[in-house]
């Protein structure tokens, strides 16, 4: 039995326009400085632009695409044998492929030079939702970097 305290997750509450906990965490990811408010702003307009630039029905589901599209399934872990480091492939966990989309897109929209932080989210979302960008780059450079060290896939554990 482990005599160490496993940390738990904490519940968060869905957010109060479309009901979804993935959208609360998106907006938490956002938020500086405890300003919520600003956060689900910024948000839900970018959704309202996302949605109309993809002509999509409900901004939600085109939000959900685009997130499952920026998912990466494998990345490397560097691992210590014998004095020499190995970059491992290893799968990634379902919260942390959630976490690691949304760190992207968050990190693309913010960079996007000359726009504010709605016009820079709403083309990011967009990007990641016909599969073409700097998140889906970001994705495709980690899965080719674990492709290439497929040969130390036998050291994980």
């Amino acid at each position: 039995m482990s005599r160490r305290r496993r940390a738990t997750k904490r519940q968060i509450d869905p957010d109060p326009v479309y009901g979804s906990l993935i959208l609360a965490k998106f907006i938490n990811k956002i938020m500086y400085s405890g300003k919520k408010s600003i956060a689900r702003t910024i948000v839900y307009n970018a959704l309202d632009k996302f949605a109309k630039k993809v002509k999509a029905p409900n901004p939600l589901e085109a939000f959900e695409q685009a997130l499952e599209n920026a998912k990466p399934a494998l990345e490397v872990k560097s691992r210590r044998i014998g004095g020499a480091t190995y970059q491992v492939p290893v799968e990634i966990a379902t919260d942390r492929r959630v976490a690691m989309a949304m760190q992207w897109i968050i990190q693309y929209s913010r960079e996007k030079a000359g726009r504010s932080m709605e016009d820079g989210l709403a083309a990011e979302l967009s990007d990641c939702f016909t599969n073409q960008g700097s998140t889906i780059k970001k994705k495709d450079d980690t899965h080719r970097m674990a492709e290439a060290n497929r040969a130390f896939a036998h050291y994980k554990w």
